[in-house]
């Protein structure tokens, strides 16, 4: 958010490792160790919003060859805007099918969309983000060929929010003081989590269905079962579950994966913010309990404040416990271990309604996506993710077990799951200055972490509950808030997102180094942003996905088309493809191409957030650069960093840009690549909760500008884009 007034909870900041300096002090390290022994092994329409039904383009250079006589990156780039609509190249068509309050279950009433509308367990939940496609046939049976009906499985991460309340889900914008009235709260615990709903093109138009029994809500109240190594861990013991096999609820879900088994996996990440903690629990506690270390660790301080304040909404336990301190005698007569039970993967399968799983294996940070190797027969499953805060890590799961081909088609999706998701390893990544890297393993088996002064680690559970002290004891390379990923699906090579990062400074705490090499000044409305403020993407290359040893480059420099070649516009950007804030990234299976989605506040002066297609290319394709940093007195840093060849308007395009205040998140197509599906999260956020009741001041109104829904309020929805030829998108 960027109001003054707001409080960002997605700006979390909590590493204060010293791991930029790992080589440094290895010796030291191995010194105090050295007893262990070993190593550290509708028409035809370019624009969606308001009246206008137009095309637009800037640029008419034909591409590389597709399938038959297509050519990708053949349409005209679309240039940036700041319109309240959502704008695509000519030739193209967009539907909005499905927003914040549709009703999806039996007992929703229609959306209103005034502030009076109850009932948001039955209704499409707020801030669409990440998002799967999952086929149906004709008969309703699971179809991984079917393109014209199936379901999307959509995470709904958070709320738009001023102050505590979420404004625009209330008739007079809410209460933004505490206690919190308990009418309000339970909409807000409503509208997070997941949902499973189908939709169907049939007579040139795809539509939601409201009434079909595939639909599905997960909410922050919805049981959930514990699987992996922390399953019956001290740490996950609470009132609600003594036995600590059991939660409640998925939480600020963002990120997402489809399994080779064919389910849903979604991340739970900025968690730690909806937690209020007593002033005094540090000392409740003991202040050398390790649960006060992995709080700190994980952004929860005495004494913070929670983001909704829902602790505040009553005696009822479903507002209890929120409240996160040592109040009674034993975990098991409170829920001080509750914010545990958070920052993990959970699995769905999007066809049934088995209960939701918690895939505590694959550690517990704050998650994004999960992009998952190709599998090969004999050979683990390899499962790559981020975590996206700044100086935060990336990490790799590598199953035990070893993947067979039957399980392509399983009778149980969810058994599948355990197989592979249950029983495993976690590395946490280390970049190299010399353009390769290394996957550290976090374990017990890694004398660091075994041996670790800072924090004792015991079991395989205390690593997956705390995984970010782990990875802060194996020396992994701190990041710039590492978002979504993607596998290229013509090299296997791993892309991740690197947002941004306002501590990246040259030297200090979190200096630039070859991976995150970038450190300048931007201006916007006369305010200065410093750090890594347009981010990046970042590629690994290794021989097999469960390789622990690396090839590394920087795919893009995201930046502004004039900024300093030298220092920041590293990728040769333009006015057709510059971009800040790199966040959403996936593949496309159909095509290959590479689709990027921003998330951003630092360009939005010049421009709404964007959806790009690139054409990825490969690990090396470019070369090495030096960036020299003057310091004040006088000596000179330089950094060589590697990058990936130069960005062209034939290589890379702007496809997309989305109305006011918007994130562009979520991507998923049809698997014939010519139905693409994309989530347009929070336009008008920052319109003032004073102003809820006047649509003049919103800073957003769509989708009502654009023809759908009722009333005025700006909401989230799913987006579907067609050529009107019958193309594949981005051709």
């Amino acid at each position: 958010m960027t109001t003054d007034t707001r409080i960002d909870f997605n700006d979390e900041d909590s590493n204060r490792s010293a791991n930029p300096h790992f080589d440094a002090v290895l010796d030291t390290r191995l010194s105090r160790r050295k007893l262990l022994g070993g190593g550290v092994g509708t028409l035809a329409t370019g624009l969606l919003g308001g009246v206008a039904l137009t095309g637009c383009a800037t640029d008419s250079t034909v591409q590389s060859m597709g399938a038959g006589n297509e050519r990708l990156l053949a349409f005209n780039a679309v240039p940036k805007g700041l319109a309240d609509v959502v704008t695509v190249p000519a030739g193209y068509k967009v539907e909005i099918i499905y927003a914040l309050g549709d009703p999806i279950l039996g007992g929703a009433a229609a959306f209103k969309n005034d502030g009076t509308d109850i009932d948001f367990d039955k209704r499409a939940g707020d801030h669409h983000d990440g998002m799967e496609w999952f086929g149906l046939d004709a008969g309703g049976k699971p179809s991984r060929n079917a393109v014209n009906r199936g379901l999307l499985a959509v995470n709904h991460e958070a709320t738009t929010d001023e102050k505590l309340s979420s404004h625009f889900l209330h008739a007079n914008g809410g209460k933004t003081s505490l206690p919190r009235p308990a009418s309000e709260v339970d909409k807000e615990l409503m509208i997070h989590g997941l949902s499973v709903v189908e939709v169907a093109a049939a007579g040139g138009a795809w539509k939601y269905q409201p009434g079909s029994a595939f639909n599905r809500r997960v909410t922050t109240m919805t049981e959930a079962v514990v699987h992996g190594p922390a399953r019956g861990s001290e740490h996950l013991v609470t009132k609600f579950s003594p036995d600590a096999t059991r939660c409640r609820g998925t939480l600020n879900n963002c990120g997402t994966g489809k399994t080779p088994w064919g389910t849903f996996v979604s991340g739970e990440e900025n968690w730690y913010g909806y937690f209020f903690r007593d002033a005094k629990d540090d000392d409740k506690r003991g202040k050398k309990d390790p649960s006060v270390a992995g709080l700190q660790r994980y952004g929860r301080n005495a004494g913070a404040a929670s983001r909704h304040g829902w602790e505040s909404g009553g005696t009822a336990d479903q507002y209890v416990r929120w409240n996160n301190s040592a109040s009674g005698a034993s975990a098991r007569d409170d829920y001080r271990n509750e914010m545990n039970t958070f920052g993990y993967v959970v699995e769905l399968d999007a066809y049934t309604q088995q209960p939701l799983r918690k895939r505590t294996g694959l550690g517990r940070f704050a998650h994004e996506s999960v992009s998952f190797a190709k599998p090969v027969v004999g050979q683990p499953v390899v499962a790559y993710m981020g975590d996206d805060a700044r100086g935060e890590y990336m990490y790799k799961f590598v199953s035990a077990a070893k993947w067979d081909a039957a399980d392509a088609n399983p009778a149980d999706r969810l058994a599948a799951g355990d197989k592979y998701l249950d029983q495993g390893t976690l590395f946490a990544a280390k970049f190299k200055a010399d353009g390769s890297g290394e996957w550290l393993e976090l374990s017990l088996n890694n004398p660091f972490i075994a041996a670790n002064p800072d924090f004792e680690f015991k079991t395989a559970a205390d690593i997956a509950i705390f995984t970010r002290l782990a990875a802060d004891a194996a020396g992994a390379t701190k990041m710039d808030r590492p978002e979504w990923g993607g596998i290229n699906p013509r090299t296997g090579e791993f892309y991740m997102s690197l947002t941004n990062n306002a501590n990246r400074t040259v030297d200090g705490e979190m200096a630039t180094d070859a991976a995150n090499p970038r450190s300048y000044s931007d201006m916007k409305d006369g305010k200065e942003s410093k750090g890594n403020v347009n981010g990046h993407i970042i590629r690994t290359a290794q021989a097999t996905p469960a390789a622990t040893a690396f090839k590394w480059d920087v795919y893009l420099f995201a930046s502004e088309a004039d900024a300093d070649k030298s220092l920041v516009n590293l990728s040769g950007l333009t006015d057709e493809n510059d971009m800040s804030a790199p966040d959403g990234l996936a593949f496309s299976e159909a095509t290959g191409l590479c689709w990027i989605q921003t998330d951003d506040s630092a360009y939005t002066d010049k421009t709404n957030c964007m959806l790009l297609a690139g054409m990825p290319g490969k690990v090396g394709d470019g070369g090495k650069k030096t960036l020299a940093y003057k310091r004040t007195d006088g000596s000179e840093k330089r950094i060589d960093t590697y990058v990936g060849r130069a960005a062209t308007p034939a290589t890379l395009k702007r496809f997309l840009v989305g109305p006011k205040d918007c994130e562009i998140t979520g991507l998923c197509e049809t698997p014939d690549g010519r139905a693409l599906f994309i989530n347009i999260q929070h336009p008008g956020e920052t319109t003032k909760m004073a102003d809820v009741n006047d649509p003049a001041k919103y800073t957003s109104q769509w989708p009502a500008n654009a023809g759908y829904g009722a009333g005025k309020r700006p909401r989230s929805a799913t987006i579907v884009i067609t050529k009107i030829d019958g193309g594949r998108i981005g051709t």
